[in-house]
């Protein structure tokens, strides 16, 4: 018995051998690449000298980046705060059975096709002030700045970033609500629960591991708006919109400091590291076990 358990794992660690490969070439080894990078200096064309921890300091201590990592705070507690009682929601819409709510759901699935840039441009158009909705008669009061106005500009930045990804969360949602078991619902009703007793005490705790999920997915993929942003504002107006990974961006082909640049992407994926490592722990998300165990 312990010969075949034996053998067992050796099969099972190479059938996980290529994945672990896989992940070895393209993620640590380039990360390993970013960290030495993050000690030189390199305008990205020139030699390379080595800086040693000159780019961290100056980074750190960099106003530009501080304000950038807040402004990534800020879009991954809004982004949070706004897509996850849409997605919820219209999950549990989207989760009957009847046909018109089938539509819907097509429906609401389509800005998820949509590239990133796509829909940065669409916005862009729609959200001029001369030529955009502010443009149509009896639609002047929405004529606003609402991509130079430093105030209002983020805002309309995570309303752009919900329009695209609340169909991908409200999708999850619709998945986990389909399979909670109907005698659930139906126990509930003969107790005289209505529609929203039946939400809150049957359907809110079954889509536990789903909340967790979601906002997992939806924290660390904060971390990662840069190509609608870049495309929509440019980091601007002023800095007002120059996240993290716009920030990296713009530092290592704008500005040529590709040093400085490594050193924020290590920040970038240690941060993101950190944030997924906590909401495992924190959320219970590595002891999660199937809802329907038991019944």
């Amino acid at each position: 018995m312990h010969v075949s358990a034996t053998r067992a794992r050796t099969r099972s660690g190479l059938f996980t051998l290529p994945a672990l490969v896989m992940f070895v070439v393209f993620a640590v080894v380039p990360l390993a690449g970013a960290v030495v990078l993050s000690l030189t200096r390199w305008d990205g064309l020139g030699e390379i000298s080595w800086e040693g921890l000159g780019n961290w300091a100056e980074v750190l201590h960099d106003p530009v980046t501080g304000n950038a990592l807040l402004l990534t705070l800020k879009i991954m507690v809004f982004s949070w705060v706004v897509q996850t009682p849409i997605s919820l929601l219209l999950g549990v819409f989207t989760a009957g059975t009847q046909r018109y709510r089938a539509v819907l759901a097509v429906l609401y699935f389509l800005p998820l096709l949509l590239s990133s840039a796509a829909v940065a441009i669409a916005f862009k158009a729609v959200l001029d002030p001369n030529f955009g909705l502010g443009g149509v008669p009896g639609l002047g009061f929405l004529s606003l700045d609402w991509l130079g106005d430093p105030d209002l500009v983020l805002y309309v930045v995570i309303f752009v970033i919900a329009w695209q990804f609340v169909p991908f969360h409200t999708l999850l949602y619709q998945a986990a609500v389909r399979q909670i078991p109907a005698s659930l619902y139906e126990a509930a009703d003969i107790d005289g629960a209505g529609r929203v007793k039946q939400f809150r005490y049957v359907t809110l705790p079954q889509l536990r591991n789903t909340v967790v999920t979601s906002s997992t997915l939806m924290v660390t993929g904060s971390l990662t708006y840069f190509d609608v942003v870049f495309v929509l504002t440019g980091g601007g107006p002023g800095n007002a919109t120059r996240l993290l990974p716009l920030d990296m961006y713009l530092t290592g082909f704008s500005a040529n400091d590709m040093g400085k640049a490594s050193v924020l992407a290590v920040i970038l994926v240690v941060t993101g590291l950190a944030l997924a490592f906590s909401l495992t722990k924190y959320t219970g998300f590595a002891r999660m076990r199937s809802e329907q165990e038991g019944l």
